[in-house]
């Protein structure tokens, strides 16, 4: 049998026993198979990567086998991402493990709005500082060095295991001169004097999916991803909070805070931020169904 034909024939099995998830659109059956085959042959790809490959390697017995093996272990729920070690954000490939959320689709919402700020920052600004909080894989300040203009990026998760993550990922794109990481809870890491009130634009995906309700995520994020990243506390609003109280003493007079909020939180935050008296403009960005997903505060600038 040709490579083709035993693609479509892989492809029509997989289709049968396939249930993707909405937050992984690019993950059609056909698009995993693509990954999986590539991955097999030494070549692993993030899932949007592949598809821009569209000559089948040849496999062997060996190959195929292992191909068999890996496809199976997807429909038990391993995510796709975890097999290949690589995810693709705002057209970037990047490593996947474990560690950290597998970045979303949806949160290039985030990351596109984030970096169109960066620029128009830099054109009064020169070298911009950010930071990026919650970093987990590092994909956010990793696209912004990749895709921005000039800046110095610090980025801080709760989770050690996730800044080894981001660690290797800066080191895969060869942003480490350009992009540092730190261990810990939110601004703590960079509570001195060197960033209060110098911060150019500080970006955050927090947690923020109620405690209660974590249980009730489908099988491939619960089991598979970590909690912490997802955990927001009682009603999902803790960490969301916390940024629009703790950014003001880091930002610049004009600079802003930008970051993601979950569905049906966003109408909240943002008269959350119309009356914080630190916040002098607001911007949304919605997402295709209409819902708020990301908000953007511009600070007045009174240091705390």
């Amino acid at each position: 049998m040709n490579q083709l034909a035993l693609f479509r024939q892989l492809a029509a099995r997989l289709s049968t026993s396939w249930s993707g998830l909405a937050d992984k659109p690019l993950e059609t059956p056909e698009a995993t198979l693509y990954a999986l085959w590539f991955y097999v042959t030494g070549q692993p790809k993030a899932v949007a990567q592949s598809l821009e490959l569209q000559e089948l390697p040849h496999l062997g017995e060996k190959e195929l086998t292992h191909l068999y093996a890996l496809i199976a272990e997807r429909l038990k729920g391993t995510p796709l991402a975890h097999i290949t070690g690589r995810q693709s954000f705002m057209g970037i490939e990047m490593l996947s493990t474990p560690a950290a959320l597998i970045p979303r689709k949806e949160t290039e919402l985030l990351g596109m709005a984030a970096l169109e700020k960066a620029y128009s920052l830099a054109t009064e600004c020169g070298v911009l500082n950010i930071i990026d909080l919650c970093t987990g894989s590092g994909n956010i300040g990793l696209a912004l060095a990749n895709l921005g203009p000039r800046c110095k990026i610090f980025g801080a998760d709760l989770a050690a295991e996730a800044i080894h993550l981001a660690q290797q990922n800066a080191e895969y794109l060869k942003l480490t001169s350009q992009v540092k990481f730190r261990v810990g809870n939110l601004f703590v890491p960079f509570d001195t004097e060197e960033f209060w009130g110098r911060v150019d634009l500080i970006t955050c995906n927090p947690p923020y999916i109620p405690s209660a309700k974590i249980k009730e995520l489908p099988a491939e994020i619960g089991d598979y991803e970590p909690t912490l990243a997802f955990d927001g506390g009682p009603f999902g609003l803790s960490i969301l909070l916390r940024l629009l109280s703790e950014s003001p003493r880091f930002l610049k007079p004009g600079s802003w805070l930008c970051f993601e909020v979950g569905l049906g939180q966003g109408e909240f935050i943002a008269r959350k931020v119309s009356r914080n008296n630190h916040f002098t403009q607001l911007e949304t960005v919605r997402d295709q169904q209409g819902n708020i997903r990301v908000i953007l505060a511009q600070n007045k600038g009174q240091l705390l």
